[in-house]
């Protein structure tokens, strides 16, 4: 009797840039972990003149973070939190509840398109730490309302996440804006500070930020996002 074949294992590569700048790096690594994907981590080269240059200039010919993943290439973070979500539904990276995850989707999508001030005046940089910083008043409108969104989730749906008992693609969306307010020393309401507790003691945020934190000393031009 003739064996059956051996299915081959679904190779997955994620390419992303530097995890002490790129938020929305971050973000794509954060939902191929949520979703229990095995990936090859690929790295873009910022000491490459090309890249370098590119990221500089925020090309979209970067397209950071991209995944690659059984014949699929996707980039764009909230096309790859929805590939993700498609592929792997028992990974709960958007809530159950029709009304919750249409929510969660929302939010995430308000974080995606929107914000412009916040990611202009609050660049991230895992490495830095300001005691005091004066957030230009373009920025403030910004702050306030990533402060309402996270303020009503955690309220509507009990914490300690922003869609409850697990995280999900909102998580992932703004946790990055968690190291920004750290880094900015941005004042938090007590519910908000313990969101913010809840993201930096994530294992996943400390892996990045450890590998964040090894990486070569801060290079000033590249201090934006990308």
């Amino acid at each position: 009797m003739s064996k059956a074949p051996v299915a081959k294992a679904t190779t997955a590569t994620l390419t992303i840039s530097s995890k002490n700048y790129s938020s929305w790096s971050l973000r794509g690594w954060l939902l191929c972990r949520m979703a229990g994907l095995e990936f090859e981590e690929k790295r873009i080269d910022i000491d490459d003149p090309e890249q370098r240059q590119e990221l500089l200039l925020l090309s979209p010919s970067v397209l950071v973070p991209r995944l690659t993943h059984d014949g699929v290439t996707v980039w764009d973070t909230l096309a790859i939190a929805e590939y993700l979500a498609e592929t792997m539904p028992g990974a709960g990276l958007l809530p159950t509840d029709r009304v919750a995850r249409a929510h969660c989707r929302a939010v995430s999508g308000e974080m995606h398109s929107g914000f412009h001030n916040l990611r202009s005046a609050l660049p991230m940089s895992l490495k830095a730490r300001h005691k005091s910083f004066k957030i230009f008043s373009g920025a403030r409108p910004d702050v306030e309302r990533i402060k309402t969104i996270w303020s009503e989730c955690l309220e509507a749906y009990g914490g300690p996440w922003l869609f409850g008992a697990s995280p999900t693609v909102a998580d992932a969306m703004y946790a990055p804006v968690c190291t920004r307010f750290r880094t900015y020393a941005v004042e938090l309401e007590a519910p908000l500070t313990a969101y913010c507790d809840t993201i930096f003691a994530w294992p996943l945020i400390q892996e990045w930020t450890q590998d964040a934190l090894a990486e070569p000393e801060d290079i000033i031009e590249l201090d934006v996002e990308f």
